[in-house]
């Protein structure tokens, strides 16, 4: 049973059902590009007449332009259509160590990458930013930018659109929409990393079909997005997804956020880096895959940290599986690259009642997943999937 609150509900309007039919068509257009316009209207049910008024929009619009004529035995050879590749987004990645930044084109390919470092004063980091942005923009002058977006490890409220929850960047309340608009002049999105991912598995992965399913991001935190009925869940403000922030243990270490016990300050790369400096009892400095390769190379040391890690990855995960029960949890992260790790803690996921239990894992962490070419500049690297029930 749905609730609905009908003092407070907008009518649909004639325009609704004209964007809404304009988002059909050109998602179909992205999927199955080239496409001509007969074959739109028989995939998509749309009247002829309405698939070319919205194609003819579009092509005004310059996001979609004529591919190849097709061949035929016999009647009219159709004109096919695709993605104007020409079209192009500023993307950035941002990490509390150091940003990757690029251009993407609308097919979600990147054209170019880059780093630089991210620092505790946000508007140091935005300046630096926009100036990387606007060389970007120089180098691709042949394209046409239509805006930026920009993941970060942190909340933006939806309704100042500032970053106001951001504990691994160590930000205070900032807006940096604001600040990358005013030096580069075009539209700017925000978005939490994990929910990003989240888009960008319904985009650009495998997820069309799956409508409860919940991504789970390992870098220096740990984050999810959910994904519910068929919607991003947001919350209030946008603070819905914060399992990384939940306590498993009330008396652990210290959490960036101010708590103690947190499941990221057992389930993230700094966990897993913090577990090996106990066991070593050494100083020396290390990067997340320094230790990645160290365990490739059978250092023992190494494998029995990260085990840890994945065991609490995997105690996190049943938490999401018993409260949520998704359909499948999408691991986002350089932990991928470990499989046979993340799958014994995958294992530890699968609660003890009967809804929900975990299936075997299903690998999909052997390629650089597309996923992670999403607009929004969401470029974690691998992934794996699985089965929640």
């Amino acid at each position: 049973m749905k609730r609905i609150d009908f003092t407070n509900t907008q009518v649909a309007s004639s325009q609704t059902a004209r964007d809404i039919n304009r988002g059909v068509v050109l998602n179909l257009i992205r999927r199955r590009q080239p496409i001509s316009r007969a074959d739109l209207a028989r995939v998509s049910g749309l009247q002829r007449s309405t698939v070319s008024l919205i194609t003819e929009q579009l092509i005004r619009e310059r996001w979609v332009v004529h591919g190849p004529i097709g061949r035929l035995p016999r009647g009219r050879r159709p004109r096919f259509l695709r993605l104007n590749d020409r079209k192009a987004i500023l993307v950035a990645d941002l990490r509390p160590d150091q940003t990757r930044l690029g251009v993407a084109d609308v097919n979600g390919n990147f054209l170019s990458q880059e780093m630089m470092p991210t620092t505790s004063d946000p508007r140091a980091t935005a300046k630096g930013l926009a100036k990387r942005m606007l060389h970007l923009m120089n180098v691709h002058s042949d394209l046409v930018f239509e805006g930026v977006g920009i993941s970060l490890p942190g909340r933006v409220s939806e309704k100042t659109q500032h970053v106001i929850f951001a504990p691994n960047l160590r930000w205070p309340d900032f807006d940096l929409k604001s600040a990358i608009r005013k030096d580069i002049g075009l539209r700017v999105e925000l978005e939490n990393a994990a929910n990003a991912c989240a888009l960008a598995e319904v985009w650009f992965g495998h997820t069309e079909r799956i409508r409860d399913f919940v991504v789970v991001t390992v870098s220096e935190g740990l984050g999810t997005g959910v994904f519910v009925n068929g919607q991003l869940a947001r919350g209030r403000d946008g603070m819905a997804g914060e399992f990384g922030h939940v306590p498993l243990d009330p008396n652990g270490p210290a959490c960036s956020c101010g708590g103690r016990g947190c499941w990221e300050v057992y389930g993230s790369n700094r966990a897993a880096l913090r577990y090996y400096h106990e066991l070593s009892a050494t100083k020396d400095e290390l990067s997340f895959q320094d230790l990645l390769a160290l365990a490739e190379s059978e250092d023992g040391l190494a494998l029995k940290a990260l085990e840890r890690m994945f065991e609490a990855i995997g105690k996190g995960m049943r938490m999401i599986v018993t409260g949520l029960a998704p359909h499948e949890i999408v691991v986002v992260g350089e932990v991928t690259g470990s499989g046979d790790g993340l799958s014994r803690g995958e294992a530890a996921s699968r609660p003890t009642s009967r809804r929900g239990h975990g299936a075997p894992a299903r690998d999909c962490g052997a390629r650089a997943s597309k996923t992670f070419r999403a607009f929004r500049g969401c470029t974690r690297g691998r992934r794996r999937t699985f089965l929640a029930r």
